[in-house]
């Protein structure tokens, strides 16, 4: 699963993308959803949590928590804009 980073996503992890294995070697549950997605995220990097607002996109698609995902999905990460 590939996810696309920007802003200050991208400055967090320090890459424009981020690979997560689709098949569990670890012995940890893949995210199946935009929420358990969110979770993984913030585990793996806690300033992640740490953002006011964190737009998930699903196929060019803003998603709600419940939405189903899979290693075949386009995702994005959206972080909060600030205007001027």
């Amino acid at each position: 699963m590939t996810i696309l980073l920007f802003g200050v996503t991208k400055d967090i992890v320090g890459s424009p993308s981020l690979s997560i294995p689709t098949a569990s070697i670890t012995g940890r549950s893949i995210p199946k959803t935009v929420k358990e997605l969110r979770i993984f995220l913030g585990k793996a990097y806690p300033e992640l949590s740490k953002l006011s607002s964190l737009a998930v996109a699903v196929n060019n698609s803003y998603a709600q928590d419940e939405q189903q995902i899979n290693s075949y999905d386009e995702i994005a990460l959206i972080p909060p804009v600030s205007g001027g």
